[in-house]
């Protein structure tokens, strides 16, 4: 089903991210990493993922920054972007939303969701 879609996971959690990247990898995505919002942005722009699952809290350029800096990129600013956030109040999706964000999760993730929602982003 997801087989050869490239995913970007941005997660500067070492433990967090390789336990997320192994569950993506099983479900067929093919996932690369990085471990900040620059880090992010330069991947995004060179990679090309099919989508990116941005963490907002990320040290160099947070997650909120980067996703705004994307969505003004026009090589970017198509790439959907689900935001993963221990901040799990109505205002907190807001804000992601607003951040050029198309989809929010909170954590600790709730994997089946999680794939739900890249299912639905993912281009035809």
């Amino acid at each position: 089903m997801f087989e050869g879609i490239r995913i970007l996971l941005v997660e500067d959690n070492e433990i967090n991210c390789e336990m997320l990247a192994r569950r993506l990898t099983r479900a067929g995505l093919s996932v690369i990493t990085a471990a900040d919002g620059q880090q992010a942005l330069q991947m995004m722009a060179s990679e090309q993922p099919a989508l990116v699952l941005m963490d907002m809290n990320l040290p160099v350029l947070d997650g909120w920054s980067a996703c705004r800096q994307a969505r003004l990129d026009a090589h970017l600013k198509d790439i959907p972007i689900i935001a993963l956030t221990a901040h799990a109040m109505e205002t907190d999706r807001k804000s992601a939303l607003a951040a050029g964000c198309d989809d929010y999760a909170t954590k600790p993730i709730d994997f089946p969701e999680l794939m739900a929602k890249i299912q639905r982003l993912l281009p035809a």
